[in-house]
C-alpha cells in the first residue's frame, strides 16, 4: 500500500465505504503524514464513518478553521503594514486560497504567511515589517547573504509576538533556478480577493506547479498536487482557460512542469484534463509519481533512495554544481563550528 490508498480517499470519497480497519489506520496517518487531514476530513464531511475516524476527522476540522482564521488574521496584520505605503501585497498559497474562498482552501492547513511584493519595493517592504514586530529567524550573516543573492524571497521573519512566520517573495523561484518567471507580471495581473490581492487564475495554478516540481524535492508533493487538482477543477470550466493558462505557462518559461503537473494530477487524483496541454514527453513521470507516493501503511516515507534522488535534484535546481558545492560546504562547516 502506497499514499494512492489516500489520493484514491480524496478523489472519492465514496472509496472509504469499502475500508476495513486496517484500511481506516493507514488512511488517517498518511494524512496526516502529508498535512491532508483537514483536506480529507473536508471531503468525508457528512458521511456515515467510523466513529472512531469520525472524531479523528471533526477534530481535523476544527483545527483547519482555526488555522485558516489565524491565517488571515495574519495576512491582515501584514496588509496593514505594507498597504498605507503603497506597497502592493499579493497573498500566496493557502492564505491566498482562503482569502479567496477556493476550494483549494476548503480543510486545507496553511503554515507561513507567504506574500509576492515588487522587487523594487522590498526594502521597504523589509524596513515596515521589522519596524512593525517582525524580526530574523536567520541572523548570521551567510544566510542573510545567500537569501538576498540566490533566493526568491527574504530570510524569513517572525512576529516577536504572535510567533507567525512571514515569507516575503519578490518572484516564484530562486534567482540561480533556470526558469526566470516574469515577477512584475505576477503582481501587475493579480486579482481582488476582497480587502486583500491574489495571482490570477492561470498564474495561482503556475506557482503551484513551481513550488512543486522546479523548486523542491517533492517532499509533502501530495498536497501541493490536491491544490492543482482543486485549482483546475474550480477554474478549467471558464472560457479560454486552458489556452490561457499554456501561454501563460510558456510566459513564465515553465511550459514543461506545467505539463508534467497536469500528467500527474490526472494520473493521481483523475483531475479533469485537456490532453492537449499536457503535450512534452511522459519520460521520467513514472518515478514521480514514486515520489508522490511514497508512504507506507503507517504514513511513514519510504522509497528513500529515490527520495535522496530528488533532494539531490532539489539542490541542483537551484544553482549550478560549483556554487552548490560551496553552498553545502559552507553550511557544513558552520553546523560543526555550532
Amino acid at each position: 500500500m502506497d499514499a494512492r490508498h489516500l489520493a484514491r480517499a480524496l478523489a472519492d470519497p465514496d472509496y472509504v465505504t469499502t475500508l476495513d480497519a486496517r484500511g481506516w489506520n493507514a488512511l488517517i496517518a498518511m494524512a496526516r503524514a502529508e498535512r491532508l487531514d483537514g483536506s480529507l476530513a473536508w471531503r468525508l464531511k457528512g458521511m456515515d464513518v467510523p466513529a472512531a475516524a469520525r472524531e479523528i476527522l471533526d477534530n481535523a476540522l476544527v483545527n483547519a478553521e482555526a488555522n485558516r482564521v489565524q491565517a488571515l488574521w495574519e495576512a491582515e496584520m501584514a496588509r496593514r503594514v505594507l498597504t498605507p505605503l503603497g506597497i502592493p501585497l499579493v497573498l500566496l498559497k493557502g492564505t491566498a486560497f482562503a482569502a479567496a474562498g477556493l476550494d483549494a482552501g476548503s480543510g486545507r492547513l496553511i503554515g507561513d504567511l507567504d506574500i509576492l511584493v515588487p522587487r523594487d519595493r522590498l526594502d521597504e517592504a523589509e524596513a515596515a515589517l521589522l519596524a512593525a514586530g517582525w524580526s530574523w529567524v536567520k541572523d548570521n550573516p551567510y544566510d542573510q547573504a545567500y537569501y538576498r543573492q540566490h533566493m526568491h524571497e527574504l530570510p524569513p521573519l517572525i512576529h516577536d509576538e504572535r510567533e507567525r512566520m512571514i515569507d516575503v517573495h519578490h518572484t516564484i523561484l530562486p534567482l540561480t533556478a533556470g526558469p526566470k518567471p516574469d515577477a512584475a507580471a505576477l503582481v501587475a495581473d493579480s486579482v481582488e480577493a476582497g480587502s486583500f490581492r491574489t495571482l490570477s487564475p492561470e498564474d495561482m495554478i503556475i506557482h503551484a506547479v513551481a513550488h512543486l516540481l522546479a523548486d523542491g524535492d517533492l517532499q509533502g508533493g501530495l498536497r501541493n498536487l490536491w491544490d492543482i487538482d482543486r485549482l483546475i477543477r474550480e477554474f478549467s470550466e471558464t472560457p479560454g482557460f486552458w489556452p490561457r493558462l499554456l501561454a501563460r505557462a510558456r510566459h513564465h518559461q515553465l511550459a514543461k512542469s506545467t505539463s508534467r503537473a497536469l500528467r500527474l494530477t490526472a494520473h493521481i487524483f483523475d483531475t479533469p484534463v485537456d490532453k492537449h496541454f499536457a503535450w512534452h514527453g511522459r519520460r521520467g513521470d513514472v518515478f514521480y509519481m514514486g515520489r508522490l507516493l511514497a508512504r507506507d501503511d503507517w504514513g511513514r516515507e519510504s522509497r528513500k533512495l529515490l527520495g535522496f534522488a530528488f533532494y539531490v535534484r532539489s539542490h541542483w535546481l537551484r544553482m549550478p554544481p560549483l556554487k552548490l558545492v560551496r553552498h553545502l560546504w559552507t553550511k557544513w562547516r558552520m553546523g560543526h563550528r555550532g
